[in-house]
């Protein structure tokens, strides 16, 4: 008996000690390190929130610790940051070559194809909206492993001050002619028509959309798939750089819109200072949550059949995530079609929702405005997707068209060399 009885303690003992090794640390799977960069009022913002709630809920004993980031502080430090012990476990980052692409060569994010068809995000992200998350051993996007899942989409357009519109006795313009119609009207009573921004990206996605007025499909994957050459002197970029810089002159855009930053300019046209600004969709909930003062609506820019846009920005897990599958949990709530459907009902473009769940006209309208672009190949992209560091030589080049500093011819060099120089590189 003496030794059966310290066999049972020896085997409890064991056993005790078995489980406490067994027991995972707080540090491991307590905390849900996450970051985005939305404002609290856009549409993604408020979803995402929710999100956590239902993450907490579904997640005992796991709290979300969220940092809100910037969007050009993250632009600048991400490949620093990510390759270090305070990366989190999951963050919200930019799309494209220059991007989410530099990070997947570099080997900094994880992997995702496996939790992609695991999980059916493959099935939700079906066409062009798999092809900014999914990346080459290049760091080319549209092809390869899965790095990054969009659980939105967005695209560029003209919101406009009906209230200044109706003053004015205009209409919105559905050709470009009328277009400039309208701005010179404005010009006529001395109000500038385009609120922009020319430090940040708002002016460089006007230079696009002028080039993209001229261009075709095949134009645009050369630009940013590489799929064929980029003629820099050819009739799209040189179009486009001598409009911006004939916009100036002609008071469509004001010279003081070089040092401005984006949220100087929605701020502006939020406070009906602007008739038009154009911009993505993801300001749309912030102007739905913030303008009270007079009615405003939106538009495609007229004459064009593409215009800047995709999917949205990525989920992207670091490779140096310490909590994986917590960060691959928090993504399949994002795409639910709970959060989805909140997502459209805030004025955000959802990419998984029940389209009869959203209710909101203007969010309606918003959604069927994404829909109309896609459905005609319209997304194409941005322009400072291609290259690596080439969102600042872009910011740089469209300042020089507006403080007229430099011709367009020789903005256009300036913008060709950064470019050519990486596709050197990666090998085309």
């Amino acid at each position: 008996m003496r030794r059966l009885a310290l066999a049972v303690a020896a085997a409890l003992v064991l056993t005790a000690c078995g489980a406490t090794a067994e027991a995972p640390s707080p540090q491991e799977v307590k905390t849900l390190t996450l970051w985005h960069y939305e404002g609290p009022d856009s549409a993604m913002a408020k979803a995402w929130a929710e999100a956590i709630k239902k993450f907490e809920a579904t997640h005992p004993g796991v709290k979300v610790k969220f940092e809100e980031k910037g969007f050009e502080a993250m632009q600048k430090t991400a490949s620093q940051v990510l390759n270090s012990d305070a990366a989190p476990d999951l963050t919200e980052y930019n799309k494209g070559n220059a991007t989410a692409g530099a990070l997947a060569k570099a080997g900094l994010l994880t992997d995702l194809s496996a939790e992609a068809a695991k999980r059916g995000w493959d099935k939700l992200l079906t066409g062009s909206l798999q092809t900014t998350a999914r990346y080459d051993e290049r760091g080319i996007m549209g092809s390869g492993n899965w790095y990054g899942v969009p659980n939105y989409g967005e695209f560029v357009m003209v919101y406009y001050n009906k209230e200044l519109f109706e003053k004015a006795g205009l209409e919105v313009p559905t050709t470009f002619e009328e277009f400039t119609k309208v701005m010179d009207a404005f010009v006529a009573k001395d109000q500038t028509p385009l609120a922009m921004a020319g430090a940040e990206y708002p002016a460089q996605q006007v230079f696009y959309q002028l080039a993209l007025s001229k261009a075709q499909r095949p134009w645009v994957n050369a630009y940013q798939l590489y799929q064929g050459k980029t003629d820099f002197k050819g009739p799209e970029l040189t179009y486009a750089a001598q409009t911006m810089a004939d916009w100036v002159k002609k008071g469509y855009i004001s010279k003081d819109a070089a040092g401005l930053k984006a949220q100087d300019m929605g701020d502006a046209f939020m406070a009906g200072k602007f008739p038009m600004m154009v911009s993505g969709s993801w300001w749309y909930g912030t102007v739905q949550s913030t303008v009270k003062d007079f009615e405003w609506g939106t538009f495609l820019w007229p004459g064009s059949r593409m215009a800047p846009g995709s999917s949205g920005n990525l989920w992207v897990v670091p490779e140096r995530a310490k909590n994986k599958e917590l960060a691959y949990d928090f993504i399949d709530i994002t795409m639910s079609k709970e959060i989805q459907n909140l997502l459209g009902n805030s004025g955000g473009i959802p990419v998984a929702a029940d389209t009869s769940a959203i209710t909101d006209p203007k969010s309606k309208e918003l959604i069927e405005n994404f829909g109309r672009l896609a459905g005609q190949d319209g997304l194409a992209f941005y322009p400072d997707w291609p290259a690596p560091g080439y969102y600042d030589v872009l910011v740089a080049g469209v300042q020089e068209l507006i403080n007229a500093t430099k011709t367009p011819e020789q903005v256009l060099d300036e913008l060709a060399g950064p470019y050519n120089d990486n596709l050197a590189d990666v090998g085309d």
